[in-house]
């Protein structure tokens, strides 16, 4: 400050920048506002963001009472209608009347700016789903934190855990404990309510029981993130990787009656299982993906063939086969996908 000689004046409507915010039983909304100029007084008429107050009670970083705070200096303040979002610009207005007028403006804009993101995003993503035939599986979930920048920090951190086939939908977030509210929304949507470092007041907690709507309480940011993550990977269709078994080629065909058409066959790489997935090669081109019902040495079922050996197979719903057509064999197993 010395050095590039900044001033600020005084005498004047303070004006400022709300640090944090929350909401605190025996107090109400509780902003920690910087004044950056003019001097903010109790009694002063002030609105931050899309809310506003009356100046009760200003505590400063010791913990004392204080009547004013001029320029550079960071207060708690008390006497706020809502909770402001951290960031959000503090100015003090000539009346009530003012500060009603445009918070009203600012929440009517807000509402509308909402609304119209919500409908766009809805609509395109709708489009997207359409042209892409993809289905995007979202976790519903409301939110609920001790103050504004826990908030945004959980809320920051889900949106960049979204991929385009899993995403978590915040239904609600908000600052203070959760409430009757709460969990009637998560009730309706199928939502999971988080608590960091808040509770459920009892009614909603009796309400949560009886409608069977989980809440989980935490208080450490990598735990909540951590659990939603693994939520997310379940929700994840699983890879399917495929297994080749092995090859063999069609050197006979023989039709018995009741069972309809048996290849007897070779087994020229590998082993054949029954039960395993086939595919039918002719002329190096798939002529029919399905599963092999029956295996066969002789007369004998047999699990499985090995390499250089002669079996029977018959092929689940499936007869159109010829002297010459190779069949590949192969199992596939699901592995679960990770975020």
């Amino acid at each position: 400050t010395e050095l590039l000689d900044l001033k600020s004046n005084p005498d004047r409507p303070a004006e400022g920048i709300v640090v944090e915010s929350k909401i605190e039983q025996s107090r109400g909304s509780v902003a920690t506002v910087l004044v950056q100029r003019g001097t903010l007084r109790i009694g002063d008429i002030f609105v931050a963001g899309s809310e506003w107050g009356r100046v009760r009670a200003m505590v400063d970083s010791h913990g004392e009472n204080i009547e004013e705070a001029g320029p550079s200096v960071p207060v708690e303040v008390l006497g706020l209608n809502g909770t402001p979002a951290a960031g959000d610009e503090v100015a003090v207005v000539e009346n009530e009347a003012r500060a009603r007028e445009v918070v009203d403006f600012r929440q009517r804009r807000r509402r509308d700016k909402k609304a119209a993101a919500r409908a766009r995003g809805t609509l395109e993503q709708m489009f997207e789903k359409i042209k892409e035939g993809s289905d995007l599986q979202a976790l519903s979930a409301v939110i609920k934190a001790d103050v504004h920048g826990s908030v945004e920090a959980i809320m920051g951190t889900l949106d960049s855990m979204g991929t385009e086939e899993v995403k978590v939908e915040v239904l609600h977030s908000g600052v203070g404990g959760i409430n009757e509210s709460d969990v009637t929304l998560a009730k309706a949507s199928g939502a999971l309510i988080l608590g960091f470092n808040v509770r459920a007041n009892p009614q909603a907690r009796d309400l949560a029981r009886r409608d069977n709507v989980e809440i989980r309480y935490y208080s450490i940011i990598y735990s909540l993130i951590d659990d939603l993550k693994a939520a997310l990977s379940g929700m994840l269709a699983p890879t399917i990787k495929e297994n080749l078994l092995g090859y063999a080629e069609i050197r006979e065909v023989f039709s018995v009656s009741k069972v309809g058409k048996i290849a007897g066959c070779m087994v020229t790489e590998g082993l054949v299982r029954r039960g395993a997935k086939v595919r039918l090669v002719r002329d190096d081109t798939v002529i029919h993906e399905g599963e092999m019902s029956q295996l066969k040495r002789f007369k004998d079922d047999v699990k499985e063939v090995k390499d250089s050996t002669e079996c029977g197979m018959g092929f689940a719903n499936y007869q159109d086969i010829q002297v010459g057509d190779m069949v590949e064999c192969f199992e596939t197993e699901e592995i679960a996908r990770e975020l």
